[in-house]
C-alpha cells in the first residue's frame, strides 16, 4: 500500500509530485512524508491526519486481535493448497509482516507439523529463506482444518476492530460544498433548486428518496452522489466472527485507491508499517435494482467452501447504496421497507449467522430510495417520516429542454436549427408525451447513428428526426402513446 496513493485519492498531491518528492527522497533520505513537506506539496498537519487515519500493522500475534491458532490453520493451509515454502510467499498471502509468520511457523514447528527442508531464494528477492514443509501430522491437522473452512486469503481483522473503523469513517466526516456540488454536476443540466436541496441531504447522511417520472435523471443523480466523496475509506479483506470468516471487500464494488499515484508501490514510498488486511479504497457505491431481493440483505454462506459473503448493504458501507426502480422488485415494497427500519432509525444493523448468533455492526451509509412511482403507492406515512429528504425530479420547463438539447448536440459536433427543435417539440406534444431529459440524448444518438449508416456527415435531417421520434415513442392504433423509453 503506497503513500502515495493515498495522497493523491485524497487530493492532496498530483501523481507529478510524488514523483519529485521521491527524487527528493533519494537524495536527503527520510521518509515520503518528510520530502512532501520540504517541497511545500503537503503540511505537517496534512500528513500527521492521513497517518492517524491508517491502520498500523500489527507488531506481534496479539496486536491482529485474531486467534494465533485460527492465523496458524490459515498459513497451513497455504502451505497445503499452494505449495507455498518460504516467509516472504506467506507474509504475502496472509497481508501479515514476515515477523509474525516466523512466530507462527515456529509455533508449528513446536507442535511437530512443520519442518524445515533448508534454504532457498525467498519470493520478497534474493535475500535466503529457509524452506518450510507440511509433516504427515501437519498434512492431516490442515485437511481437518480446510473440512471446517476452505477459505485461503488474506487474514481477517477482527470484529471490533471492524466495528471502529466504520464509526471512523462515517459518511457525514466529509462535507460536501457548495462548490463541489457545482463541480460534481456541472456535466448535468438540472434546476438549481433541486441542486441546492440536494446538498443538504448529502451532508446529512441520512436516507432520501429521490422521485419522479421516467428519465428525468433519476438515476444519474445518485450516480454521482456516490462519486462526490473524497476521502479514502479502509475496507477489509474478510472480518472474523466467532471463529468464521465474511468476506467483504469486492473489487467489483470497491475501487482501490492502489495505483493513484502512478508510482510503483516499492519500500520507499511507505509511509511506516500499514496494516495490509485493510485495503484503501475510494467510498463504495453499491446500485440495486429489480433484481434486489430480501435474501441479498443476508449474510450469504457457502456450504461448501464454509465462509461468509458480506451482503450488498454491508459492502456499501461508509458509502452510498442506491435501489433504483424501487416499488418494481420481486419483494413487496412494504417488506424491503421494513427490512430497513432498525437500520435507518438505530444506525444498527444485525447479521444472523447460520449458527444462530446474531453480530450488530454500525450501519453509516446513505440510502438512496429511487423510483418513478407515487411515494403514496409504495410507503405508509410512518415510513414516510423516517425517509429524511424526499426530491422530485420534475419534467423540464421547455427553456431547460431546449438548453440540454443544445448542449448534447454541440457535444457531439451537431447544430441543432430551430426547424429541428420545432418538429421535435411538435412530435412529443402530438404523441402527448411529457418533455423528458433523456429525450435529447436519445435522438442525437439516433441521429448519429443513420448518418453512419447513410455515410454522410453528421446532421439533423427531418427524415432522421422522424425516424429517432418514432423510436422514442411507441404509438397504439389510435395514435395516443402508449409508452416512453427511459
Amino acid at each position: 500500500m503506497s503513500f502515495g496513493d493515498i495522497l493523491v485519492a485524497k487530493g492532496l498531491a498530483s501523481p507529478e509530485q510524488i514523483v519529485r518528492a521521491l527524487d527528493h527522497q533519494k537524495t536527503n533520505g527520510g521518509r515520503i512524508g518528510e520530502s512532501l513537506i520540504a517541497l511545500g506539496v503537503v503540511t505537517q498537519e496534512q500528513v500527521t491526519s492521513v497517518i492517524s487515519e491508517v491502520p498500523p500493522a500489527p507488531l506481534n500475534l496479539e496486536e491482529t486481535g485474531v486467534d494465533p491458532v485460527f492465523l496458524l490453520q490459515l498459513m497451513l493451509k497455504g502451505m497445503f493448497l499452494e505449495r507455498m515454502e518460504v516467509p516472504s510467499q506467506l507474509a504475502e498471502a496472509l497481508k501479515l509482516s514476515v515477523g509474525i509468520i516466523n512466530k507462527l511457523l515456529q509455533d508449528a514447528k513446536d507442535r511437530k507439523l512443520v519442518e524445515t527442508l533448508g534454504a532457498a531464494i525467498g519470493g520478497g528477492g534474493a535475500i535466503p529463506e529457509m524452506r518450510h514443509a507440511l509433516t504427515k501430522a501437519g498434512r492431516e491437522w490442515t485437511q481437518e482444518a480446510i473440512e471446517n473452512s476452505q477459505y485461503f486469503g488474506p487474514a481477517p481483522v477482527a470484529l471490533e476492530a471492524w466495528q471502529d473503523r466504520i464509526l471512523r469513517q462515517r459518511v457525514t466526516n466529509e462535507t460536501i460544498s457548495r462548490t463541489r456540488m457545482e463541480e460534481a454536476f456541472q456535466g448535468l443540466v438540472m434546476p438549481e433548486r433541486f441542486l441546492m436541496r440536494l446538498g443538504p441531504a448529502i451532508n446529512s447522511g441520512n436516507p432520501m428518496l429521490i422521485y419522479g417520472p421516467a428519465g428525468n435523471g433519476k438515476t444519474t443523480v445518485a450516480e454521482i452522489i456516490g462519486k462526490i466523496f473524497e476521502n479514502v475509506v479502509f475496507v477489509p479483506y474478510c472480518v472474523e466472527i466467532g471463529g468464521e470468516i465474511m468476506k467483504i471487500y469486492d473489487p467489483t464494488i470497491h475501487r482501490s485507491v492502489e495505483g493513484s499515484s502512478g508510482v510503483d508501490t516499492t519500500a520507499g514510498v511507505r509511509v511506516g508499517p500499514i496494516d495490509r488486511r485493510w485495503v484503501p479504497c475510494y467510498r463504495p457505491m453499491v446500485i440495486t435494482g429489480g433484481e434486489l431481493t430480501l435474501e441479498m440483505l443476508d449474510l450469504k454462506f457457502n456450504p461448501i467452501a464454509k465462509y461468509y459473503e458480506a451482503p450488498l448493504h454491508v459492502k456499501a458501507l461508509n458509502g452510498t447504496f442506491l435501489i433504483d426502480d424501487f416499488g418494481r422488485q420481486l419483494a413487496k415494497p412494504e417488506q424491503i421497507l421494513n427490512r430497513w427500519i432498525v437500520p435507518l432509525n438505530s444506525k444498527v444493523d444485525y447479521l444472523s449467522l447460520h449458527s444462530g448468533k446474531s453480530v450488530k455492526i454500525p450501519f453509516d451509509e446513505i440510502v438512496i430510495f429511487s423510483t418513478n412511482m407515487h411515494p403514496n403507492d409504495l410507503m405508509d406515512p410512518a415510513f414516510q417520516r423516517r425517509i429524511s429528504y424526499k426530491l422530485e425530479t420534475l419534467e423540464p420547463p421547455e427553456d431547460l429542454y431546449k438548453r440540454v438539447f443544445k448542449t448534447m448536440a454541440a457535444k457531439q459536433g451537431l447544430e441543432l436549427p430551430e426547424s429541428i427543435y420545432q418538429q421535435v417539440i411538435d412530435g412529443i406534444r402530438l404523441a402527448e408525451a411529457p418533455l423528458a431529459y433523456f429525450q435529447p440524448k436519445f435522438i442525437v444518438e439516433q441521429v448519429l447513428a443513420s448518418c453512419k449508416f447513410e455515410g454522410i456527415k453528421p446532421q439533423f435531417t427531418p427524415q432522421n428526426t422522424e425516424d429517432a421520434l418514432a423510436n422514442l415513442f411507441i404509438q397504439s392504433h389510435s395514435k395516443s402513446k402508449m409508452g416512453v423509453m427511459r
